[in-house]
């Protein structure tokens, strides 16, 4: 994607200006960043997808009684009448299973894919909200249809109302105020307290979220990929590699509960040596990364034609690459040369074309083929 070319979608700022003025340092609204906007997807698909199980759904209600939350999956019969007030529908991941919603969300890609998440669309009656609250990352906040009034501010209380089923805020302190209208955003970083509240019914807005890992967990599910990728190699190698901690010059003990120096030392020498592999780590992360979340899974595929015209990854695709690897969908591949400058091209455009492909090599091509009969790559 060009980065140094104004952008309506950034008030007429180009992504490179937007990054370095706004990006985690401040808010951003844009008025009209989508002219003349249509909502990417109807009321009726919004809500037969609501009803499925493999989409993440929540329907929030706020009245007399408090705040209540019901998890999906939710039935039309489920949902409050369209007028009854102070109720929304937030339907996450839409992006994976419309391609209008998709191909909305393509347009934030002067952001990095590893970084960003999916569109959630909140469907909401009139006063309709999930109260004051912060996120963790940063969210594009799109008005598809509808009005809302966003109330934001930048405070340090961020103590949580308990007893509710919902996070938030106890005590929020708004600094600013904004009403926006079909095609109007509203950028806020992280951890950036704000509340919006439906003026009027059919308010849908588009939230588009950015991953952002909390340390612990991505260390965590590092070291557990790590480990099951040395296992491997290990077995791989043979038996002799699959030493086993002896101690044949162990004494007697007098005090049994002590640790063994040599074991913590045995133990030492497993973890270095299962980081010697200077790529380890970065493979780790790509697969981590592009692993498909839980609820989703890829349709039976196709069947390559013996000649590909055209292959387009898979909107539930996620692909990524460095200096030395490709990552699609959890796995990694050693690439380099020609073939890893095809599919990276791949990766960036999601799509390869007939003049492209013809310069593809036999390996590159089994592969694709392997991807199209996994449901991961569609061709033509």
């Amino acid at each position: 994607m060009e980065t140094t070319h104004p952008l309506p979608l950034l008030g007429g700022l180009s992504a490179a200006q937007f990054m370095r003025r706004y990006w985690q340092k401040k808010p951003l609204l844009v008025r009209q960043a989508i002219p003349a906007m249509v909502p990417p997807i109807d009321r009726s698909a919004l809500f037969a997808l609501a009803e499925r199980e493999d989409v993440e759904s929540r329907l929030i209600r706020h009245g007399k009684a408090g705040w209540t939350l019901k998890h999906g999956p939710l039935a039309r019969r489920a949902l409050p009448p369209l007028k009854q007030p102070a109720w929304t529908l937030l339907v996450q991941g839409v992006d994976l299973h419309h391609d209008g919603v998709n191909a909305l969300l393509q347009q934030f890609r002067f952001l990095p894919d590893a970084r960003l998440d999916d569109l959630m669309i909140s469907y909401a009656s009139d006063q309709g909200g999930v109260g004051a609250h912060f996120d963790s990352y940063d969210v594009f906040l799109l008005q598809a249809q509808g009005t809302r009034r966003w109330s934001i501010g930048k405070q340090s209380d961020l103590r949580l109302q308990q007893g509710v089923p919902l996070k938030i805020l106890e005590h929020f302190e708004p600094e600013q105020s904004f009403v926006l209208e079909p095609g109007d955003m509203l950028y806020l970083p992280p951890r950036y307290a704000h509340d919006g509240v439906a003026v009027g019914d059919d308010c849908m807005t588009c939230s588009i979220g950015l991953r952002s890992s909390a340390v612990g967990e991505l260390g965590a599910d590092l070291l557990s990929r790590m480990a099951q990728a040395y296992s491997e190699a290990l077995e791989d190698a043979g038996p002799a590699e699959l030493a086993r901690y002896r101690d044949p010059s162990q004494p007697a003990v007098d005090a049994p509960a002590a640790m063994p120096a040599a074991l913590q030392a045995f133990a030492r020498k497993a973890v270095d040596a299962a980081l010697r592999d200077p790529d380890a780590i970065d493979r780790a992360l790509g697969e981590s990364l592009t692993e498909p979340k839980a609820n989703v899974w890829f349709g039976e595929g196709t069947e390559a034609p013996d000649a590909l015209i055209r292959v387009v990854l898979d909107r539930r695709t996620r692909m990524l690459y460095d200096a030395r690897h490709l990552y699609i969908n959890g796995e990694s591949f050693r690439a380099g040369g020609a073939d890893a400058t095809l599919m990276r091209r791949l990766a960036d455009r999601r799509a390869l074309g007939p003049r492209e492909l013809s310069r593809a090599s036999e390996g590159a091509l089994a592969l694709l083929a392997e991807w199209c009969e996994a449901g991961w790559v569609h061709a033509e």
